[in-house]
């Protein structure tokens, strides 16, 4: 049994500034104690199952002396009664916490599961457009809504709407629903199964997404009229003009070329390397470049300060738009990006390349697992060569130089 201290009053308690554990009375094994930095609280020491424990009761500033002899008695009479105080506070933690966990909500565990995988997407855009889709399409539904009583009614509710016309932003939206459910159940602020997941779930009440899912080509020129479209292009000044010739020759994306920097060509070694950021399947890119996109680059102005090879007239980014306007003014039915589209047609239908290096030259990622985990290079010689085809082939004399063939048809 412990010594019955002599009970202090609370002058007293309040004198005591020496570092370390004093008896302080008035119940068994309250003490004070004292640490280096000055800090004062109330310290309970007790024998539970065996175990000699030291519970804290708390500050002195919060925890008058009254009161601290007051919980010491109470926590005495808890061990009398045969059950643990340390377990009891610790329970009472836990179910504080899940009342929290309870109470967060959609739009708040979606903020944190994006701010845990910023780093993996492929860049900012990619991740603004992640929020933006749960910002416009599930917040109004379930944003407020505690992420546990998220249920397949709700997504059912959100997707319904969107899913017979707006088929592929329907099923984004779905998969990322699903991997915020999924992280708030890893995470511990929900149970159960995920309401969002399509297999065994969602499919049973949703069409199959490939079957009303209608295929929209980007708009393209077709092979045999881009070498009149060409001469036509060329016969234009402006840097959104020669951005859409260099597209054409490299069969790049827009967005690649409008933020294509200097410091990412070598002209000596006729190559421009793509940064895996600013690609859209985040791998680092090699282009090959012909002769007539080396010489549309050397022709080029340079201007302090500005990495950018193709800036707008303020300095900045071209804007998509502004090279669609060429095509507009032009009188051509066409997108930029439908200029991958004339040519892949070309490679296939006019050359014997190899079907992987055509995709390869368009930067596709290859969905055979297998195979790809096999085909590691990158085949530039062989892109080298087609590029230099394609050029040959997008200059040759067209049957009416200089005007420009309206669109008749093409696919992407």
């Amino acid at each position: 049994m412990p010594k019955t201290a002599r009970p202090l009053s609370a002058t007293q308690v309040r004198r005591i500034t020496t570092p370390g554990l004093h008896a302080v009375g008035g119940a068994t094994g309250l003490h004070l104690q004292v640490a280096k930095s000055g800090a004062r609280s109330w310290i309970l020491r007790i024998t539970v199952s065996g175990k000699r424990r030291d519970l804290g009761l708390g500050s002195l500033t919060d925890v008058p002396l009254a009161m601290a002899r007051e919980r010491a008695r109470e926590t005495r009479d808890l061990v009398f009664q045969g059950r643990d105080p340390v377990l009891e506070r610790k329970a009472r933690h836990a179910a504080m916490i899940a009342e929290r966990a309870s109470r967060l909500t959609f739009d708040e565990a979606a903020r944190r599961y994006l701010a845990a995988k910023t780093t993996e997407f492929r860049n900012v855009k990619h991740g603004k457009q992640w929020e933006a889709t749960l910002t416009a399409y599930a917040s109004p539904v379930i944003g407020a809504l505690p992420v546990a009583d998220v249920a397949l009614p709700h997504i059912v509710s959100i997707l319904e709407p969107l899913w017979q016309n707006k088929t592929e932003t329907a099923t984004r939206l779905r998969g990322r629903i699903e991997k915020v459910l999924s992280w708030a159940t890893v995470s511990g602020y929900r149970t159960g199964d995920n309401p969002a997941r399509w297999r065994g779930n969602l499919d049973a009440v949703l069409p199959q997404p490939r079957k009303i899912a209608k295929v929209q080509h980007h708009r393209a020129v077709p092979v045999d009229d881009v070498p009149a479209f060409l001469t036509g292009l060329r016969a234009r000044d402006g840097m959104a003009a020669k951005a859409l010739e260099f597209l054409l020759l490299t069969a790049a994306r827009s967005g690649e070329v409008r933020g294509a920097t200097w410091d990412e060509i070598d002209l000596k070694a006729a190559t421009w390397t793509i940064p895996g950021e600013r690609m859209k399947g985040g791998r680092e890119h090699r282009v090959p470049l012909s002769g007539a996109a080396v010489a549309l680059l050397k022709a080029l102005p340079r201007f302090e300060g500005n990495p950018l090879v193709f800036p707008a007239a303020r300095g900045g980014m071209l804007s998509d738009a502004t090279m669609g306007a060429v095509l507009k003014r032009m009188k051509v039915a066409a997108v930029p990006h439908g200029f991958r589209s004339s040519f892949r047609d070309w490679a296939a239908e006019r050359t014997a390349y190899p079907r992987e290096v055509a995709e390869s030259a368009l930067a596709h990622v290859n969905g055979n697992r297998v195979e790809a985990a096999y085909l590691r290079t990158d085949m530039l010689d062989q892109r080298r060569r087609l590029m230099r085809d394609w050029a040959s082939f997008c200059a040759k004399p067209a049957a009416k130089a200089g005007n420009v063939v309206p669109l008749r048809g093409g696919r992407a």
